[in-house]
């Protein structure tokens, strides 16, 4: 994602509303221009590059806000990580801010880069620090202030990061750009526009000896925010100088790297809080010093002894003997040392000697114990979301790959590329039928579940030798019990519940059982229970054979019934292609021609123009005469004949008279058709004129009037309507209405009449309109024939 859209994903987070039981809840309203505003952006940019890719990557879904004159009022947009958060991961989830923490959130925005507003009855927004920043690369330097802030503590100085970095941009550029995800050049911009904009300062800290020191990022409003800058740099400095840091030394100096009071000690209390220390820069070694253990902060200290003089050895004591050897006295108990007492606690046991491992306490081992198997719980139920991505397990970009493998991740950093290429295509295909099963995006999770539990029988991962056989033989295999193809190791993979046919079968088993055993014991009263359990036994062993025996005779009756219908459809086919050959072979039905399959392309086309001249008569003759005479509806047939008749024949004589006469005699059927399919479309179009005007007719009937009258008077009913039915936008929608009434009862109208005229006119149409068109059509060329 771009620094835009990440920043938008962040404003619209912080602006939705906390969860309260309604149907609004994780819904943000918003505007385009104001989100652009936010953004430091253009409203078209936001329409057309910010929220297409949001949307485009499943994070972000919208909905389009309108007003009662369907004019567009804003976006109801929902952050679909904090919806899945709020559902499935509970208050435990990072996402799951209460209405406090959002609100934090949203002022901290505000204060950053908030547009500014004045709300009806409140105080007034004041702009953020960036709000006046605006253009090419002002998302980035909000989001970069954000992330700053948010990584930085009470005294304001960012906590830089450790390692090797590159020495012309600086660590204060390292560490912004591990923060935006650039690289050290892009993040060295971003802090020189943002120190442009008075809102980071970046120094070096001055030593004793005058050479110069680390160079330090300040977040100059947080810093301000908790009282941490001074009023002129001179007392400033002064303040730097006075409290020993870790880098107040050069780099070649040897000892402590912090003392035992200073603040820069790692076991300082409140180093990041509102009453720590001012310096909270990196807390890295410098370049030349030595390994050296930090001091904790409350040590006790002790005086030296007064000695005469400044020789080694003199605090040994008055003798001024050699000090023993190191190992010297260690054998010694300790009540056996005069003047040296044991102090031991309650409840206190010896501790491990020198070279001995000591144990964990119980209250260490209970945490790990409770932090694993929250871990594995977040795997197992949420996908792997939080699981760092291991090397070899998928595509970067095939999120279902490395959500369904996530469990086996070290399994499958022990294939080679060859097997993976295979295991892969295994995966993918248990993928797609899962899919098609349940769903495409349960397939993933419901593999992980699979290969999780299949793991757990096998011992762990440390008690699979062959990888690559476990994987496809146990792992990503379906196991299932029964027929039913949702069915895995007796549970449903839609429903996650025990599957009721695997429940039938053993039910079944058991009431079999049962049955038996009362059959043996009503044969078998007298005998000793050994006995009655040796023939249950037997019976249920012929039983179960019988069983098998029966599966088998009607796996195989199955499979010659399947082989039956192949045969079957084996024949029928070529039956179908003897049919088809016998078909090709007849002459035209019309003209005569051989092999056209009983009727040529050209005669087809004429007998479709035949039966729509006939049914555009009977349309006209609905609209022009009453569907009660018949010698109206009769003459209204004849007119239209005769009309399209002519317009056949101007079409006839424009066709001819493109062609050429020797194109005529080479290829003549070819000709015929196209004449025949040129008469057919300009039939068509007259047909659907004349059905056109047919409706306009029957639309102004006083039955359709009726209609578009009612239907005017419901719509201006309506309840929207209402309050105001003589409005602009209540007529339009009645006048709307009425239109799309007197169009259906026009429709019904030619339909009913329609049929009342092709029963008064069926004998006469039958019988005299076929033959005398198509004795027409061959006539005409015939004659256009000998003429070329």
């Amino acid at each position: 994602m771009k620094d835009a859209a990440r920043l938008s994903a962040v404003v619209l987070f912080a602006k939705s509303r906390a969860p309260h039981g309604r149907a609004d809840d994780n819904v943000t309203s918003i505007r385009g221009p104001e989100l652009g505003r936010w953004l430091g952006m253009t409203e078209s940019t936001v329409h057309h590059a910010v929220l297409p890719a949001l949307r485009k990557a499943g994070t972000v879904r919208t909905r389009v806000v309108t007003d009662e004159q369907g004019q567009s009022t804003g976006l109801d947009c929902v952050v679909m990580p904090l919806w899945q958060a709020r559902r499935t991961g509970g208050v435990s989830h990072p996402l799951s801010l209460s209405r406090v923490e959002l609100a934090t959130l949203l002022r901290l925005l505000e204060a950053l880069f908030g547009p500014g507003w004045t709300p009806k009855g409140k105080e007034v927004i004041a702009p953020g620090l960036l709000a006046g920043r605006r253009g090419r690369g002002a998302a980035t330097d909000r989001l970069g202030l954000l992330l700053m802030v948010l990584n930085t503590g009470a005294s304001g100085w960012l906590q830089l990061c450790g390692g090797s970095v590159v020495a012309r941009e600086g660590r204060g550029a390292a560490t912004l750009a591990r923060l935006l995800g650039c690289t050290p050049s892009g993040a060295r911009k971003v802090l020189s526009r943002l120190k442009e904009a008075g809102v980071v300062g970046y120094e070096r800290k001055r030593t004793d000896t005058r050479m110069n020191g680390r160079g330090r990022v300040k977040v100059l409003p947080f810093a301000d925010a908790y009282g941490k800058v001074e009023s002129n740099p001179a007392a400033a400095e002064a303040s730097e100088t006075s409290l020993p840091a870790l880098s107040d030394r050069p780099d070649a100096a040897v000892g402590d790297h912090g003392a035992a009071g200073d603040g820069s000690a790692l076991a300082t209390p409140g180093l990041l809080g509102t009453g720590g220390v001012s310096e909270a820069g990196g807390r890295e070694r410098p370049a030349g010093a030595e390994l050296h253990t930090f001091h904790a902060s409350v040590a006790t200290t002790v005086p030296p002894p007064a000695v005469s003089g400044r020789f080694s050895g003199e605090g040994r004591g008055s003798q001024g003997s050699r000090p023993e050897r190191v190992c010297a006295r260690e054998d010694r108990a300790v009540d056996s040392v005069p003047g040296v007492a044991l102090i031991a606690l309650p409840g206190a046991e010896a501790g491990p000697l020198r070279r001995e491992k000591p144990k964990a306490s119980e209250v260490v081992v209970s945490q790990r114990q409770k932090v694993d198997a929250a871990g594995a719980a977040s795997v197992r139920g949420m996908g792997a979301r939080n699981v760092q991505q291991r090397r070899g397990v998928a595509a970067p970009g095939d999120l279902r790959l490395q959500v369904a493998l996530a469990p086996v991740a070290r399994l499958w950093s022990r294939l080679n590329g060859g097997q993976r290429r295979v295991a892969r295509r295994a995966v993918e295909q248990a993928l797609d039928e899962l899919a098609g099963l349940t769903g495409a995006e349960s397939a993933p999770r419901l593999l992980a579940e699979r290969l999780a539990d299949r793991l757990t029988e096998s011992g762990g991962e440390a008690m699979v030798r062959e990888p690559m056989g476990w994987l496809l033989g146990r792992g990503v295999a379906q196991r299932r019990v029964c027929a039913d193809r949702r069915c895995d190791d007796s549970i449903r993979l839609d429903t996650g519940d025990i599957c009721p046919t695997c429940g039938d079968i053993v039910y079944l088993r058991r009431l079999q059982r049962a049955r038996i055993a009362a059959g043996v014991d009503a044969e078998l009263p007298q005998s000793d229970e050994q006995e009655r359990r040796a023939t249950l036994e037997n019976r249920l062993r012929t039983a179960i054979t019988l069983e098998a025996e029966n599966l088998m005779a009607r796996r195989q009756q199955a499979e010659a019934d399947r082989a039956c219908r192949a045969e079957a459809s084996i024949a029928a086919e070529a039956e179908h292609v003897a049919a088809h050959v016998v078909r090709e072979a007849l002459p035209c039905a019309d003209c005569g021609r051989a092999r056209a399959a009983g009727l040529c392309e050209a005669c087809g086309y004429r007998r479709r123009t035949e039966t729509l001249v006939a049914e555009a008569g009977l349309v006209a003759a609905v609209g022009a005469a009453d569907p009660t005479d018949r010698a109206g509806i009769a003459a209204v047939v004849d007119s239209v004949r005769k009309h399209l008749e002519t317009a056949m024949s101007i079409a006839r004589a424009r066709f001819l008279d493109l062609l050429d006469p020797a194109e005529l005699t080479a290829d003549l059927p070819e000709t015929a058709s196209a004449m025949a399919f040129n008469e057919l479309q300009t039939v068509q179009q007259a047909a659907t004129e004349y059905r056109r005007s047919t409706l306009a007719t029957l639309a102004r009937t006083p039955g359709a009037d009726a209609e578009a009258k009612r239907a005017y008077r419901t719509e201006q009913q309506r309840r929207h309507h209402r309050w105001y039915p003589g409005s602009p936008i209540a007529r339009a929608a009645a006048e709307t209405a009425a239109e799309q009434a007197r169009a259906r009862t026009a429709r019904h109208l030619l339909a009913t009449r329609l049929e009342q005229v092709r029963e008064l006119s069926s004998g006469r149409t039958d019988t005299a309109a076929a033959p005398a068109l198509s004795a027409d059509h061959r006539s005409f060329l015939d004659m256009r024939m000998q003429s070329c």
